[in-house]
Formats: structure tokens, sequence, C-alpha cells
């Protein structure tokens, strides 16, 4: 009996090694740079392989204008992002002031800081009044 559990210890422990292997084989497949490398080597068995390679080699031997290009078209992405919501915040903005009444005259339209400010609503009504 004493034997048997000993086995049975030494196999479970066995196992436990087995499978902390495993999962260390597993994590390193997943880490970013074996992902990374992956798809590479997938690019470089495929038929655009020497792109790629010419590619690199240009990034190899001129890495400063390199990064300021990624730079420039990482912040065009960004600046197309950033339009892109702000028109959706203006559409937006502008769908929920369509049902506001705007006052079409010309006093509304047109602004001169020297003539003194006209009302055209309290004119509307005083006219009104007098009539």
């Amino acid at each position: 009996m004493t034997q048997s559990i000993n086995d049975l210890e030494h196999d479970i422990e066995e196992t436990r090694a087995r499978l902390d292997r495993t999962i260390d084989q597993i994590q390193g497949r997943l880490s970013p740079a074996s992902l990374v490398d992956e798809m590479l080597g997938t690019v470089r068995q495929s038929p655009a392989s020497g792109l790629y390679d010419g590619a690199l080699e240009a990034v190899r031997r001129n890495p400063v204008p390199v990064m300021l290009i990624v730079a420039g078209v990482g912040w065009l992405i960004h600046r197309v992002a950033r339009d892109s919501q702000r028109r959706q915040q203006f559409d937006a903005t502008m769908n929920g002031a369509e049902a506001v009444p705007v006052l079409k005259t010309g006093a509304a339209r047109v602004y001169d800081p020297d003539r003194p400010t006209a009302h055209p609503a309290a004119d509307r009504v005083a006219d009104g009044m007098r009539m």
C-alpha cells in the first residue's frame, strides 16, 4: 500500500512537470515576439518575399527616414480618425439642432459693430401693439 501511494505521488509529480512544460511551450508560442516571427516567416514563404527582404534591407540601411515616414503615416491616420470623429459629433449635434427654430431676418444675418443692436422680435411686438 505504501509503495502504491509513493508510485501515485511520483506519477502526479511527473504529470505536473509535463503540464508545466506544455504550458511554458504554449506561452512561448503566444508571446508577441513569437507571433511576429511566425507572421514574418509566412511572408518570407510567400511570392512577395523579395519585396519583404528589400523593405527590411531599406529599414536597416536608413532607420531614421523610415521612422519619420512611419511617424508621418501614423499622424495622418490619427488626424483622419479624429476628423471623422469630429464630423460624426457635428452631424449628431446638427440633427438635434434642426428642431430649434431660427429667426432668419437681415438683422440676424448681418452684424455691424458700428450700428446699434436691433431686436427684430421686440420691434415686431411693438409694431403689433401700435396697430
